[in-house]
């Protein structure tokens, strides 16, 4: 399957609904952190990476997408995040109660869970949605 940039964005948004949330739910009772902030920022970069991976994606001969680059485009985008905290101090973040401990672990926890239930779940639930190029309406 090869989803589109609407695609993308409507995946993306509902495994942060229906996995991100429900995952980050124990980090943000158990710990003291800004666990559903940096859920919230990393879905806004989210969307911005969506459109950068929709036109390198374009410059594939198969214009497929691999989970080999599922995987580094995770990796990057805990990487890219971490920078922009080390440069700004995001809403809701902030530096005083950043763990980066605490923020891999979450990070790892939600994303492998994201990760496969777009690689599993979804596609055992929602045959139609890998036809459809990602989107759900």
């Amino acid at each position: 399957m090869t989803p589109t940039f609407l695609g993308r964005l409507q995946t993306r948004l509902l495994l942060f609904l229906t996995v991100g949330i429900p995952l980050t739910l124990p980090f943000a009772i158990a710990i003291d952190g800004p666990f559903f902030s940096i859920l919230f920022w990393l879905m806004f970069w989210g969307f911005v990476w969506d459109a950068l991976y929709t036109l390198m994606q374009k410059f594939r001969w198969d214009r497929d997408w691999p989970a080999a680059y599922q995987v580094g485009a995770g990796i990057w985008e805990a990487f890219f995040f971490l920078l922009f905290i080390g440069f700004f101090a995001l809403l809701g973040v902030g530096y005083y109660n950043f763990s980066l401990f605490w923020f891999l672990v979450h990070y790892v926890v939600v994303w492998s869970g994201s990760f496969l239930a777009s690689q599993v779940l979804m596609r055992i639930f929602f045959p139609r949605w890998r036809f459809r190029g990602g989107r759900w309406f």
